[in-house]
């Protein structure tokens, strides 16, 4: 019974599902782009094994061609991105190129100047960014600091 067992994990290892899904569970980061596993496939095949993992669970989508690895949260059973989406969106703006800054809120709050406690749903960047980060509704908009 256990070789029987041993093979089908096997065969799910053997799968470009299979590649993606151990690829995940071991990189450190909670962050993925589509093309970090551009090795293992072309590009239809890695779109649809991710669009599989995507209805196990697995992952969450929060942009085009951005995924966050998922867990279930206590509260309702519901997978739910392991890090705040914030958090996420800066992981992986850094892993586009984009350079985070402090936005102006940020600046005021940090000096004393306001009382108003930043969101975090606005980040500061140094360039113009066209990709919409987020989930279930919630996005995250961009301030293009001063240079």
């Amino acid at each position: 019974m256990s070789y029987v067992c041993k093979n089908l994990f096997v065969k799910y290892i053997d799968t470009i599902e299979g590649k993606l899904a151990s690829r995940i569970t071991k990189k450190n980061v909670s962050v993925f782009l589509r093309e970090d596993f551009t090795d293992l496939a072309g590009y239809d095949q890695v779109g649809r094994a991710l669009q599989n993992l995507t209805q196990k669970g697995k992952l969450i989508r929060i942009g085009y061609g951005l995924y966050a690895k998922a867990k279930t949260s206590r509260i309702t059973g519901k997978q739910v991105p392991v890090k705040p989406l914030p958090t996420l969106a800066k992981d992986a703006l850094k892993r586009l190129g984009v350079k985070i800054q402090m936005t102006k809120a940020e600046l005021e709050y940090g000096g004393r100047n306001s009382t108003q406690i930043p969101t975090g749903r606005l980040i500061g960047v140094n360039k113009r960014v066209n990709r919409k980060i987020g989930y279930k509704g919630a996005l995250i908009n961009y301030e293009v600091a001063a240079r």
